[in-house]
Parts: structure tokens; sequence; C-alpha cells
């Protein structure tokens, strides 16, 4: 029965008697198939996103950051030693440059040619453009300094007491470190000095660990040259970094590097060069959609470049990695990575190391030259049910003298499952001694070689 109710209703009373007695009466609605009914009166006139209109001539509207113009000029600043819209050669300079663009929504930084000698790493923002002019343009730290705490904090604390002051200066990069007295391992806290008094320093936040002296906790002048936390949209351009890796104590890559994200997505490095880190190049830890293209990392103690951990989907291209302990790193549970046309050589250890569910990666039409170790370790890690480099694609590399007399090429290990390894030359172009082109343990399973071309090795294959 179809109920049209009209307009002449003037009273809501009437309105709502009428409602009642044909509806409620007639069509012998329950309240359950009143809900329904209604919810799909409400539904239907609700687009999905795929049937949404699209948005072809967008305007800034207060609040919506989806959809705007492709506007022809955002703000620029220039920073530099002289000549500039910021004068300075410090941190403070470009960080003063990073929080005006911020404030603004964004824009670009044009750094000057100059040497900036950082005190603190640069805090990046979101989308923000860090442009240098390339070798001329050169952010490096002076040398680290150590000192022991002198008096206990408690992890709700905010500030630590040094034994003596040191060259420590407010608003410096510090990085806190102690041995944990519940488990032996060593806790790392990375904060900046805020105020002082005396070797007593006030810290930019609260310590949320236990600095006791019973850990032998200490401070150190340790930091990223460029870091950020959750946050996007960044392109870093046409710079040089330097972490005066001879004056400088070793900072892990999972803390610091010549760059270090975390939780960050959407980041492009470009003709980046970070060279002499006491520990590693480029690092990001939890770090989705980060481009490294056209990058030089060479001469750092640890790592060229490191796709940290859980990090997915990274690209990294025609890079050059050179002279680092491992070159490229695939850290833990990074997936559908592409590394291609990379150049990496002399590398102390291993070119490429790929490893705890690191899977669905492509490394294609890269030079790994002159490894000290091994050219690409699929490393072994029995510490999960499947923790392997499993499904991961290794394709038209060319794999160069690896290793010592007893050196290989490309060695899976473990359990490594559903690997291809197709159209790839390795050579060895020293004397046979014991050396093996590829090496696949007994346990891997799934391992496809396909038109490998292995010259100039004692043994070209160990299957098992």
């Amino acid at each position: 029965m179809r109920i049209q109710l009209q307009c002449f209703c003037d009273d809501i009373d009437q309105l709502g008697s009428l409602w009642s007695s044909n509806v409620m009466q007639n069509m012998n609605l329950n309240r359950r198939g009143f809900l329904v009914t209604t919810g799909a009166l409400l539904s239907a006139g609700a687009l999905s996103a795929a049937e949404r209109p699209e948005v072809t001539t967008p305007r800034a509207t207060d609040g919506d950051e989806a959809h705007e113009p492709d506007w022809e000029q955002k703000l620029t600043l220039t920073v530099g030693p002289k000549h500039a819209d910021l004068v300075g050669s410090d941190d403070k300079v470009i960080q003063a440059a990073v929080d005006y663009i911020t404030r603004m929504g964004g824009g670009t930084i044009q750094l000057l040619p100059g040497t900036f000698t950082l005190r603190n790493a640069i805090s990046l923002s979101s989308n923000l453009r860090l442009i240098g002019s390339g070798a001329e343009t050169i952010l490096t730290k002076g040398p680290s300094e150590t000192i022991e705490l002198a008096d206990d904090s408690d992890w709700y604390d905010q500030e630590v007491t040094l034994s003596k002051s040191g060259d420590f200066k407010v608003g410096d990069g510090v990085l806190l470190k102690t041995v944990n007295q519940d488990n032996g391992s060593t806790d790392v806290i990375k904060r900046t000095l805020v105020a002082r008094s005396g070797n007593r320093f006030k810290l930019d936040n609260g310590i949320r660990k236990n600095l006791w002296l019973t850990g032998k906790p200490t401070c150190s002048s340790l930091f990223p040259l460029l870091t950020s936390e959750y946050t996007s949209d960044v392109l870093i351009e046409n710079l040089t970094l330097d972490g005066n890796l001879a004056n400088n104590e070793n900072l892990n890559g999972n803390y610091g590097g010549g760059i270090f994200l975390q939780d960050c997505n959407r980041y492009t490095f470009r003709k980046v060069e970070s060279r002499n880190y006491n520990g590693d190049g480029i690092s990001f830890q939890i770090c989705h959609d980060v481009v490294v293209e056209n990058c030089h990392c060479h001469d750092n103690a640890d790592l060229g470049v490191h796709p940290g951990s859980g990090s997915q989907r990274p690209v990294l291209k025609n890079n050059r990695l050179e002279r680092n302990t491992i070159g490229l790193f695939w850290c833990w549970g990074v997936k559908y990575g592409l590394a291609e046309g990379n150049r990496i050589v002399d590398n102390r250890n291993f070119g490429i190391s790929i490893g705890h569910n690191d899977t669905d990666n492509v490394m294609r039409n890269n030079d790994v030259i002159g490894s000290g170790k091994v050219g690409v370790l699929f490393r072994d890690d029995s510490r999960g049910e499947d923790f392997w480099a499993n499904r991961n694609l290794v394709e038209n590399n060319r794999i160069t003298d690896s290793g010592d007399e007893s050196g290989i090429a490309i060695d899976v290990q473990g359990k490594t499952k559903n690997v291809r390894i197709v159209g790839n030359e390795i050579r060895e172009t020293r004397q046979p001694m014991s050396r093996i082109g590829i090496r696949i343990s007994a346990e891997a399973s799934g391992i496809e070689l396909n038109s490998n071309k292995v010259e100039g090795f004692a043994t070209a294959v160990v299957n098992g």
C-alpha cells in the first residue's frame, strides 16, 4: 500500500497521527523493520567514493587538503652565509627557515653555497622542499663529545646532570645512553638541551627511561644531520652531507645517520651526497613510499642506504653506494621495494643484504662489484616461523669479484623460499681459488636459477 503524505498537514500533531495510523498500522511495520527501512532510505542518496564526480577544478577550501589547485608558486626562502633571506651558517638558521615555511603551509628552502656546521639535527616538516647547491652546499657537524652523568634521573624526569659541562650548550642535540638495569640491553634517548644551570640541563622532552648511575649513563653530542618523525611529502635535493666520521663516535643506524627518518611517508631524495658519517648514510624506519634516486652514499661506517623495519614500497634507483660496510641493507619487513640501476662498489662486507621478512622486492640491473664478503646475501633468520626473505627477484644484475679467496657472489641462506635469480652476469675476474658463484642452502626451497652467466669460480653453483 502506498501512502502519500501531503503538505496540507499544518499541525504537527496531525502529521504524527497520520504517520502513526496509516503507516504503522496499515503496513504492520515492527520496530526492526522500521529501522531497516529508515536506514535504506537514508543511505539511498549517499554516493560511494567511486561514484562521486571527479574534482576537475579544485579550489583552496578551508580544511580541505586533499584537493588543491596546482599552484604555480609557493613561498621560497634562501638561506646562506651571505646575500640570503636568512643569513647564517648553522642549524639555527636552517631550522628557522623550516619553521617559517611550516607556518606558511609549505614551500621551498634554497640553501646557497657554503658550509653549515650543525650543533643539532635539522628537524624537517611536511610539504617541504629543501634544495641545495650540490657540492657547494655542505651540512656537517663538529667533533662529538661524551660525558658521564653525575646524578640519577628517573624515567619521568626531564633533566640530567653532567659530571662536567664540557662544550655542551643550550640548543644542542644530544644522545643519552645507558645500560638497562632490568635486562642488560642499551637504552638510547635522543633529546635537545633547552635550559641549564651549571652542569644541570633541562631536556626538550621527558626521558621515559631510567638513567641511573648503576647503568653508567652518558650524554653525547651525536645526532643525524637531517631528521623527521610523522611527516610526509618532502623533497631533499642537490645537497651534500658530511658526518665528520673521524671526529665522531658511532651512531647506530636505527637512531641516526646522515639522514634519519622515523614513521614518515612520501619522501624523495634526489642528487644527495651522504658521506663520512659514523653510522648510516641514509636510514629510514617504518617509512612508506620513499624514493632515493641519483644519490651518492659513500665512506660511511655502517650502511649506505638502509630501508628500515616495516618500510613499504621503497624505490632506490641509479644511486652510487661505495665503501660502506654494507651498500644496500634491506632491514626487517621491507616489502614491495625496487632497487634498480644502482652501482654498489667496494663495500666492506656485503653489496646487498636482505633478510628478516623482506619479501616481494625486486633487485634489477644493479652493478655489485668488489664486495668484501658476499655480493648479494639472503640472511638466515630462524627466530620466527617464517622470517626469511621470500618471493624476491634478482634479475639482470652484474655481480663481480665478491669476497676473499672463499668469497660468494650470491648466498641464499636458511629456509629462504620462492626466490627467482634470473638473467644475471656473475663473474670472478681474479683466480678461482675456493670462490663460489651461487650457494643455496639445503633448507632453501623454490629457488629458481635461470639464464645466469656464472664464470671464473672454482664452483659455479652449490645447491644443498
